[in-house]
């Protein structure tokens, strides 16, 4: 017994054992257990020194409320802080008309980055940036372009017929009258051996272009889409305005226009004069190749251009749907000119941190994304001029505060560390999420997961939730796992077709090669009828996305937001104490940056 006192007072958590432990020791090694109370030893000293080592671990940790708990479980006290109430007082202040719409380079810009620094502060979390800064600065160049547009000699209505703009910083830019080609969906895309451009050259002429990707029907059932050409139902970046203006630029087209139609774009037409009749903003490192003038044209003016051709709309959608398409030219002329004024602005991504408990795991982080942006105010309206963006995302921020608050209530930290990233110009194509990426504070390496948020639930609590972009990464069983414990579904993204895969933040992080998970509100309702969320999503945006009355509405149940929250909560808290990192699976597009970073 002598010669095993001073094993037994190396470990303090083994003397004086409770009935738990003894009993526990006994079960396990009841040899080393009657050693410790000077009973007979039958097995040499060493080997029940080396089992009693092992008792005294297996002890302790029983002991321990810990060892009862859910491998990865979350804070309960930071989860509970989660609460409607304090939800919608944030949403209130951000989508407040004191905060003037928060668009970048604004009054109010200044105001909701002073409101997200000082909750941040309050919540005793640390500055975001290396430097013990709050905020990122992102350089970006604004430009107001009023843009006369003549077609065939006629002078086309703003916003009637069309929507332009120009990128261009100077005073002026002006694209004389121009060859006019349809070039069909402006998609050259080799991986499905598709070239809407044929070798036709586009340059200093002005090309028209299809929105969304070509719906080819399933060759074995016309009532279905080919699954194998573009994404088959779900839109591909190929879809997205964004590529269809690059590719533009890239290949030297004076302007480009993409013909809106409602159904395919996934948002009406007013939602293009309201987002892109205005000033629009480009990160100032951003050098690509770009046309003068870009813009939308609306269907009924599309329809007249066609007509005017001997044609139709339908039968050139129909005819740019065959694989050898080839672009063709129109007999009208296009000219433009855009008076412009310029401006240089440093907006600001504003980040938070927690910095992880363990000393191996620290230098990892879990990024948690919301854009605090909208789209200002407009002083040539009549009455309501600002764009308040309640839905879309003072909510969202509010929900990243109400997270962020969440972790800092934690007893403890989690192994990880978790940045809380705030990102400006989401509005404008993703740039606060874009800087960040190409201008990381923290290596993208060591960054293991993004989990973002755009929108939140104000219709109550569902059985359900739903995952943009579900498939990509083993971010999937994580969020199954979390979702699970709530006794909740994920389902995959109801409409693909959208596109909103490509319309948050965390494409630019997939794009850099972070797994990233993207949720948005599930559609079963407790206590409603069937379609109720289909209902009230499509009710949004026909009346108050990207419009004035984009605000805090009376009849919000903020309760499903909650529980959103919670979910999220579990899922960052899971994803930060795990020791294996989110990984892409094979196939997914994104797996060749990750890999090219691990090496």
């Amino acid at each position: 017994m002598e010669a095993i006192r001073p094993v037994y007072a190396a470990y303090p958590h083994a003397p004086n054992k409770s009935r738990l432990q003894w009993l526990i020791a006994d079960a396990v090694y009841p040899a080393a257990a009657r050693a410790l109370r000077g009973g007979p030893i039958p097995f040499p000293l060493p080997f029940v020194m080396s089992l009693f080592r092992f008792a005294a671990w297996v002890a302790a940790t029983c002991a321990s409320a810990a060892f009862f708990a859910p491998a990865f479980a979350a804070s309960k006290p930071g989860a509970n802080s989660i609460q409607s109430a304090e939800l919608l007082a944030h949403t209130r202040v951000l989508a407040s008309d004191a905060f003037e719409g928060r668009g970048p380079g604004t009054p109010g810009e200044e105001k909701t980055v002073r409101y997200l620094t000082e909750q941040f502060r309050g919540f005793g979390l640390q500055p975001g940036m290396p430097d013990g800064s709050w905020t990122q600065d992102v350089p970006i160049l604004g430009v107001k372009s009023e843009v006369q547009f003549t077609l065939g000699g006629e002078a086309l209505v703003f916003p009637q017929d069309y929507v332009g703009w120009s990128p261009e910083p100077g005073t002026t830019a002006t694209v004389p009258a121009t060859d006019l080609v349809f070039v069909g969906y402006g998609i050259s895309a080799p991986e499905y051996g598709w070239d809407d451009f044929k070798g036709v050259d586009v340059r200093g002429k002005t090309v028209v272009i299809l929105i969304n990707d070509p719906p080819i029907p399933d060759p074995t059932d016309a009532t279905k889409l080919d699954a194998t050409q573009f994404g088959g139902p779900a839109m591909t970046y190929y879809g997205r305005w964004t590529y269809k203006f690059e590719e533009a630029g890239r290949r030297g087209a004076a302007a480009a226009l993409i013909i809106h139609e409602t159904k395919p774009a996934a948002y009406p037409w007013f939602v293009v004069v309201n987002s892109w009749g205005r000033e629009r903003f480009d990160l100032e490192s951003d050098h690509a190749p770009k046309s003068k003038v870009a813009g939308w044209l609306s269907l009924e003016r599309a329809q007249k251009l066609f007509a005017a051709n001997g044609t139709t709309y339908e039968a050139m959608k129909v005819a740019a749907l065959k694989r050898d398409f080839r672009p063709v030219p129109l007999k009208e002329k296009a000219a433009f000119t855009a008076q412009n004024r310029s401006r240089s602005v440093k907006s600001k991504n504003v980040l938070a941190k927690l910095t992880g408990r363990e000393a191996k795991l620290r230098d990892e982080w879990v990024v948690i994304t919301a854009h605090w942006d909208h789209l200002g105010r407009n002083s040539e309206l009549a009455g309501d001029q600002i764009f308040n963006g309640a839905a879309d995302n003072a909510i969202g921020t509010a929900g990243l505060l109400e997270l962020a608050e969440a972790f800092a209530r934690a007893p403890r930290a989690p192994k990880r560390s978790v940045l809380f990233l705030s990102v400006t110009a989401e509005e404008q194509g993703l740039l606060g999420a874009a800087h960040y990426v190409a201008q990381p504070p923290y290596p993208l390496a060591k960054t293991v997961a993004n989990l973002n948020m755009d929108g939140a639930n104000q219709w109550g609590r569902t059985r359900d939730i739903r995952q943009i972009g579900r498939g990509a990464s083993t971010l999937d069983a994580i969020l199954d796992a979390a979702a699970k414990s709530q006794k909740r579904a994920v389902l995959p993204d109801a409409h693909p077709e959208r596109g909103m895969f490509y319309r948050s933040d965390h494409f630019e992080f997939m794009k850099g090669g972070v797994p990233a998970l993207y949720l948005k509100s599930g559609d079963e309702y407790l206590g409603k009828p069937a379609g109720y969320g289909e209902s009230k999503v499509n009710q949004y945006i026909d009346r108050d996305y990207h419009k004035v009355s984009d605000e805090v509405k009376p009849d919000w149940d903020l309760s499903g937001a909650v529980e959103d929250l919670r979910l999220i909560h579990d899922l960052a808290w899971r994803i930060a104490e795990q020791r294996r990192p989110p990984q892409w699976k094979p196939g997914s597009e994104f797996k060749a940056v990750r890999d090219a970073q691990l090496k």
